[in-house]
């Protein structure tokens, strides 16, 4: 597949039909309140839909139900153990490369801030974590499971966005295109999925071909389930190095807004870090991830830390040699890294599970401790030339 400004303009004016119908109707009945309050007991796949939920919602939640039928559920085990034996590290990744990536975009840092994004960092970070986590567990897809339904949640809040910003003429569609248009979807997808690689890369971090490549499989699932175009959407690493590629020479740049959601994104994980000394580390991070000139953009300061940064990648390297050459020492990082992760999310969350629409906990066990043999190593595709 080859991306185009044509293509990729086409691409800023589709939203998302299916749900952008479920919300446009629930508003013009008046249902808007009922609907949300009663979808808060919809807590797991398959559960009973409470009493006197509108029949548009109904039957919304039937249609987006299911994954996509052509799901390979082999590539999703394989990045189910992905993320397993990766978890600490795909977090860092997308704490402190995905997010200032969605920064980075002036229109997508300002639909953040027009959506109360600025007021609430943790809130985010944190249903974004969970969001991972939800759909990594064994069980994401059947009846008992949180991601459907959060996915689902997640699907409608986007179009609840985009109902609300055109109404209340918030959002100059002329200039900017529709919010959370089809190009922007596809556009986080890659930041979770491609950028995620790509950092995980830079540190340094051992990836068999074959997880990293079902990680990226398993995101074009998620894609698909939250309302992104399968056939626009990229289906090999390589398109999606395109499509990133183009999106971020089209739109990356510095603005007020994403220089505040970064500033309070340092701010939150400095306020994680125990004591003080450490803190600097938060920054010198992201500088490393997303580049000099991102981060000046993004006024993430200088510090100290930014040569040691640089050392991390080859702490990580004698960790993970150590990881592939010693049973004991894998099993010991692995639960190091799980624990970190919990630690981090449940700090975000001040012990709290984050809502969508209904409440969830989060589980603490993943219920499995092999990992995907790390045979091939992963590389990144290479950088396109943009027109």
């Amino acid at each position: 597949m080859t991306y185009t400004e044509t293509s990729m303009n086409a691409l800023r004016q589709g939203g998302d039909e299916i749900a952008d119908a479920v919300v446009a109707t629930l508003f013009e009945r008046g249902e808007v309140g009922k609907f949300n309050t009663l979808m808060r007991y919809v807590s797991t796949a398959g559960s009973p839909l409470p009493d006197g939920l509108p029949e548009v919602a109904r039957e919304y939640l039937h249609t987006t139900s299911a994954p996509p039928a052509w799901v390979d559920w082999n590539e999703m085990e394989k990045a189910r153990l992905f993320f397993i034996d990766n978890n600490v590290h795909i977090t860092t990744a997308l704490s402190f490369a995905s997010m200032p990536a969605c920064y980075v975009v002036p229109h997508v840092a300002r639909l953040l801030s027009a959506t109360h994004g600025l007021n609430y960092p943790s809130k985010r970070m944190a249903e974004t974590g969970q969001f991972t986590v939800y759909l990594m567990q064994p069980d994401a897809f059947e009846a008992g499971s949180r991601f459907i339904p959060a996915a689902q949640k997640v699907r409608l809040l986007h179009a609840s966005i985009r109902h609300h910003l055109k109404r209340e003429g918030r959002w100059d569609t002329q200039a900017l295109g529709t919010p959370i248009c089809q190009e922007d979807m596809i556009g986080g997808q890659m930041f979770f999925s491609l950028l995620v690689l790509d950092s995980l890369h830079r540190l340094g971090i051992h990836m068999s071909t074959e997880g990293a490549q079902a990680y990226y499989y398993a995101w074009r699932v998620v894609g698909a389930m939250l309302g992104v175009d399968q056939d626009a959407a990229p289906t090999t690493p390589d398109d999606a190095r395109q499509f990133l590629d183009l999106y971020m020479i089209r739109h990356m740049g510095p603005s007020d807004e994403g220089a505040h959601l970064t500033r309070q994104l340092i701010d939150l994980y400095e306020e994680v870090v125990p004591g003080t000394f450490f803190d600097p580390i938060v920054s010198a991070l992201i500088r490393y991830l997303v580049g000099d000139t991102c981060a000046d953009w993004l006024h993430v300061p200088r510090t100290a830390w930014d040569h040691i940064a640089k050392a991390v990648p080859s702490l990580l390297g004698v960790l993970e040699t150590i990881e592939d050459h010693s049973p004991l020492g894998a099993w010991a990082l692995d639960r190091l890294g799980h624990l970190t992760a919990v630690f981090e999310l449940s700090s975000l969350t001040r012990g709290r599970v984050m809502h969508y629409a209904i409440p969830d906990h989060l589980k603490k066990d993943f219920g499995l401790d092999n990992t995907v043999p790390p045979t091939h190593r992963w590389t990144p595709p290479a950088p396109t030339l943009a027109h």
